[in-house]
């Protein structure tokens, strides 16, 4: 995990000598003021970036993992638009953005804020957001702003409406972002919270007496599925009693109250959830086997 942060910090400090040539050579070319509120554009969100990679919370990760694909689309904007030569930066930032997007780097930053008793596992987004959805809150969020403030600036009709709409995306979209990066599985001393907005009403506390089992998704099983279509391996959590679980209902409230005595959930790292689950001498139990205590 120090590794791939440590990555992202000399990554994104390094974008300056990889990005910033080829920026500011295809800035250097433009009309108006555009030169002048595009180098404001790009050093603000350097610096917001920069600051992130050193202060570990949701919102820094927010602001990487939307910052670095801005990155890699305003070189490539420059090559296409100003014929600007930039194969460096653009696999700076290419390898930046897959860096940011690592389980790794998410773990880090969502537990700067953590207690130092609790340790928080990202949950993988659901797989309907990534159909489409995950990359439009992006487009409004980020590259909609920078495009209004750069027509504004070089004195196009269109600036100013595109900018409000781009404020307004930037609120929205990105207050979206954010949210999703606030879903995870959270050990604490009393047991397991799932604090999952998208899946439940309210984070649901598993207290350690009434966990039976955590391991891999069985075969055959009647577990509530809360893993919301996500790819890759399911963890399954087996209860001793069944206990009862709010669905959540946007704009509505509290949804369907169930009832369920083992739940799925998708961590970006199962392999780490059952090694945690281990360490607290919680019950782990691979498929078709008897489960196992530290």
């Amino acid at each position: 995990m120090k590794a791939a942060v440590w990555g992202v910090r000399i990554g994104w400090l390094g974008l300056v000598f990889s990005c910033g040539p080829a920026l500011g050579a295809a800035l250097h070319g433009s009309d108006g003021l555009i030169p002048s509120v595009g180098a404001m554009v790009l050093w603000a969100g350097w610096a917001l970036g920069l600051v992130a990679t050193l202060l570990p919370s949701p919102l820094s990760l927010t602001l990487l993992r939307a910052g670095a694909p801005f990155a890699v689309l305003a070189v490539a904007a420059a090559a296409a638009g100003a014929g600007v030569d930039a194969p460096v930066g653009l696999a700076w930032a290419i390898g930046l953005t897959a860096l940011v997007m690592t389980p790794a780097v998410a773990r880090y930053h969502v537990n700067g804020p953590a207690y130092p008793n609790e340790r928080r596992h990202p949950l993988r987004p659901p797989g309907a957001i990534l159909l489409g959805p995950l990359y439009l809150a992006w487009i409004v969020a980020v590259p909609l702003p920078a495009l209004g403030a750069l027509l504004l600036a070089g004195g196009e009709v269109a600036g100013a409406p595109v900018l409000l709409a781009g404020v307004a995306g930037a609120i929205f979209g990105g207050r979206a972002l954010l949210r999703l990066a606030k879903r995870w599985l959270v050990f604490v001393p009393a047991g397991v919270v799932l604090h999952d907005h998208l899946a439940l009403a309210d984070p649901v506390l598993f207290p350690q007496q009434q966990i039976g089992r955590i391991g891999p998704e069985r075969e055959v099983t009647a577990a509530w599925d809360l893993t919301l279509g996500a790819a890759g391996l399911a963890l399954e959590i087996g209860l001793n009693e069944e206990t009862n679980l709010g669905k959540s209902r946007r704009g509505r409230g509290l949804g369907e109250v169930v009832k369920a005595d083992a739940v799925l959930i998708s961590p970006s790292r199962p392999g780490a959830v059952i090694a945690e689950a281990e360490d607290r001498g919680l019950p782990v139990q691979a498929a078709g086997a008897p489960p196992r205590t530290k």
